[in-house]
């Protein structure tokens, strides 16, 4: 699918750029949306590249506790192999910074009370759900509390907690590398195992979520490299799912 490129200001965000000094940097230095790729796009099945072997295990073995709540151990692994793609298309982004706050961006739901996660973090304006900023706040102190052993700087894990504090429920990314974040925090469903984890949460049956993503998510999408990622991916699943007989 090729996307219709727009300008930044016509996107219909929910808050303004222009209220939002780091978002209309971001919309200065990234006018068109979506924001096309300078580097090359792969479309391939996620599970062909897998993120880099070995390089954040010390991070992965600090969090393993966190990963064990919301289907974490699926959702970020997906999501950070997406978000290294993500990084190849965009070879300007700081893909350090990418890869590490896409780990750990959803590591907050560990430390809240997991029985409000989908009753209360997925429905009406969810963005605005107590359970969403309890998240991204207890993200950002996971963040704090494993990254300085590893050997990040104070400097770099306070822009880790500048992407993770915001990312569900700031409606606007505030540089290339929150939105290759937030692209990589969605493209994940696209993949059949992200389509069998997400659709049970909302108690949907394939079809009926997968019409969702088309509808819902792609369009939430920042980077035509995300389009076409999650374009691809769901001509696959929907395929091989069956969604157009099985409804």
């Amino acid at each position: 699918m090729t996307t219709p490129k727009t300008p930044v200001a016509d996107t219909g965000t929910a808050t303004p750029v222009s209220d939002n000094p780091a978002a209309a940097d971001f919309a200065a230095a990234y006018p068109v949306r979506p924001v096309p790729a300078p580097g090359p796009v792969d479309t391939a099945p996620i599970a062909t590249t897998p993120a880099a072997l070995e390089d954040l295990d010390g991070l992965w073995r600090a969090v393993v506790h966190e990963t064990r709540t919301r289907g974490n151990d699926i959702h970020l692994p997906i999501s950070l192999a997406f978000a290294e793609r993500l990084c190849r298309a965009h070879p300007e982004a700081d893909a350090e910074l990418v890869r590490v706050a896409t780990l750990l961006h959803d590591t907050g739901w560990a430390h809240v009370d997991e029985s409000r996660i989908i009753s209360e973090g997925f429905t009406g304006d969810w963005r605005k759900a107590t359970i969403r900023y309890e998240h991204e706040k207890q993200g950002c102190d996971v963040a704090r509390r494993v990254l300085p052993g590893l050997g990040y700087s104070t400097d770099f894990i306070e822009r880790v907690c500048a992407i993770i504090d915001g990312h569900d429920t700031r409606p606007v990314a505030h540089s290339l590398e929150d939105a290759l974040m937030r692209d990589a925090d969605r493209l994940w469903r696209f993949d059949q195992a992200g389509i069998a984890l997400a659709s049970s949460w909302f108690k949907m049956d394939p079809a009926t979520y997968t019409d969702r993503l088309a509808t819902e998510i792609v369009p939430e999408l920042i980077t035509q490299a995300a389009h076409d990622m999650a374009t691809a991916d769901l001509n696959r699943s929907t395929a091989l799912l069956k969604t157009a007989v099985i409804r």
